[in-house]
């Protein structure tokens, strides 16, 4: 059972029950489910992910009044609830997972990853908020929120960034992926130079997962879990994985950047596809400033190419 599952399980049978009994006038005006960090919160849980922050255990969140109201109470039954469930269990609670799940107000819960109580009120707000986190706060499963104020803000975040964001953010990876992966990487290797050569390499894999995710308007999460994720995107996703798989596997220094030569252009096909770039470059920068002028806002279309 990976953790996702058992957490649903164990608050159905285990949490839904005594949040009935102890809770009865607060139950429809909560939300239960696994959201977060963790890779349990994107089903990437395995036996390994079970020595610490692993186990039965769920969130609950709750709306400011309420939380003010009844927050300690319901801490202290949630304390009281079985520790192992279903042969699992209990939670080995690391030096920084001790908020991973519990009680949580809803803002404040949002806000530990996006950095605002609020949903980015703006195009630079929206800038400012890493990829990962809003891969974090979007993940897992919602087992329950007849309140639906939890899940309206989780559903405006799922809608993905405003469309010039958007752009401002595949402009950028552009750039970055040309200067790591086709200009970088050959010359750090003909220069003997392995560390850099290893470290454009790595720079050009992640921004290159990264700009798939943009192009699937999904979030990229946590670099641990990027080319994992990436499979499952239905643009490039699983051609992605495995063309990064063989990249890094790679032991001769010519093909290496022969498929980096070869990713580029399929994705430079892909950025033509979807009309965001007719530029006729092998190059990846060269595309990054002709999908940067397609921006509409002024402001965020006068930052550098490279911002993002």
């Amino acid at each position: 059972m990976i953790g996702l599952e058992l957490s649903e399980t164990y608050f159905k049978e285990v949490g839904f029950p005594m949040l009935r009994k102890q809770f009865a006038d607060y139950i429809d005006r909560m939300a239960a489910g696994l959201v977060g960090d963790g890779s349990e919160c994107f089903g990437f849980d395995d036996s390994l992910s079970r020595d610490h922050d692993w186990g039965p255990g769920f969130c609950l969140w709750l709306t400011p009044k309420d939380y003010e109201i009844i927050s300690s109470r319901l801490k202290s039954a949630l304390a009281a609830l079985p520790r192992s469930f279903a042969g699992f269990g209990p939670r080995q609670v690391s030096q920084w997972g001790d908020e991973r799940i519990g009680v949580f107000e809803i803002n404040r819960f949002y806000q530990k990853f996006i950095g605002f109580d609020h949903m980015p009120s703006d195009l630079n707000e929206w800038l400012m908020i890493p990829e990962n986190n809003l891969a974090a706060c979007t993940n897992g499963k919602v087992f329950f929120d007849p309140l639906k104020e939890f899940t309206c803000l989780r559903k405006a975040l799922l809608d993905f960034y405003p469309e010039d964001v958007r752009l401002k953010k595949i402009a950028s990876r552009c750039m970055t992926i040309g200067q790591a992966g086709q200009y970088n990487l050959p010359r750090c290797i003909q220069r003997s130079d392995f560390f850099c050569a290893q470290y454009a390499e790595t720079k050009f894999s992640a921004d290159f997962i990264s700009l798939i995710f943009l192009l699937n308007r999904k979030y990229a999460p946590f670099y641990k879990w990027m080319n994992r994720a990436v499979k499952g995107l239905p643009i490039l996703g699983e051609w992605t994985h495995r063309e990064v798989t063989v990249l890094i596997s790679e032991p001769e220094s010519e093909e290496k950047i022969k498929r980096v030569e070869g990713m580029c252009a399929t994705v430079i096909n892909e950025l033509k596809k979807q009309g965001l770039s007719y530029r006729d470059s092998s190059f990846m920068a060269d595309h990054g400033p002709e999908i940067h002028n397609k921006i509409k806002d002024d402001r965020l279309r006068d930052l550098n190419v490279w911002v993002g």
